[in-house]
């Protein structure tokens, strides 16, 4: 059974049909990219499944149960969490608190508990907090966690604002290029991080513009051009895609 499915997704901005009939899978374990030109709908679609936008019509399943529709700190609960496209960072704020914000989705102490300082919430404070940690750490940001979050360079904010999602123990990651704005290298040290989170199961669905990041960490591609699913296999599969070479090469604009 997939973890993630997707059933005929449609939603209209006035008179642009962003997503139309949209369907795939992402099966546990796996990293599946999602590409396409830009305006083709891959953001849009993330907010759908996501639950930043509500869906004109169709389904999104996380482990059979249906999402669509739901507020995102729902979703969050239910074990998806995300990246988007622009860093989103609290100001004024260290890298160890911001990513605290997102192990908070894990916490159970309410505000009536928080406002008289009980014991158990202490303690779920430190737990908190050392969740917060490690994401770091995995992200190797450990040494800047009491440093500034948005002093610190852009692939490091990258990095913190991943560790965040990584803290709410995500059982699903969606990443929003990811890749964006990073030098060579940084792109190299992502690609070995993404596999590093799959390696501590942790499905992982991306879009992405950088096709050798694609290539190199993906199980399987889907594509999307005017809003519509136009191939979905693996990678190389859809490399040799006589519909995915024509949209790449400029004959169709998506």
């Amino acid at each position: 059974m997939a973890l993630l499915e997707v059933r005929g997704l449609c939603k209209r901005f006035g008179g642009l049909q962003a997503v139309q009939d949209v369907s795939f899978g992402v099966e546990p374990g796996t990293v599946k990219a999602l590409i396409g030109p830009n305006g083709a709908g891959k953001t849009t679609l993330f907010n759908l499944v996501s639950g930043v936008t509500a869906p004109d019509a169709g389904q999104v399943l996380l482990r059979g149960q249906a999402i669509q529709g739901r507020p995102p700190h729902e979703v969050a609960a239910l074990g998806l969490s995300r990246t988007f496209q622009q860093i989103r960072l609290f100001p004024g704020m260290s890298a160890l608190e911001n990513v605290m914000v997102g192990a908070h989705v894990r916490g159970r102490a309410g505000f009536l508990a928080g406002l008289l300082r009980l014991p158990s919430t202490w303690r779920e404070e430190r737990a908190l907090e050392a969740r917060a940690r490690r994401a770091l750490e995995l992200v190797e940001l450990g040494h800047l966690a009491a440093a500034e979050a948005t002093s610190l360079s852009y692939g490091q904010q990258r990095g913190v604002e991943l560790a965040r999602a990584l803290a709410s123990d995500p059982a699903l990651l969606l990443l929003d290029e990811p890749a964006a704005g990073l030098n060579v290298r940084e792109t190299d040290e992502l690609a070995r991080l993404i596999g590093r989170i799959r390696a501590r199961g942790v499905t992982v669905l991306l879009v992405e513009h950088d096709m050798s990041l694609v290539m190199q960490v993906s199980d399987e591609v889907a594509v999307l051009c005017f809003g519509q699913k136009i191939a979905d296999a693996a990678p190389q599969a859809v490399q040799r895609d006589p519909e995915v070479v024509r949209v790449y090469l400029g004959e169709d604009e998506c």
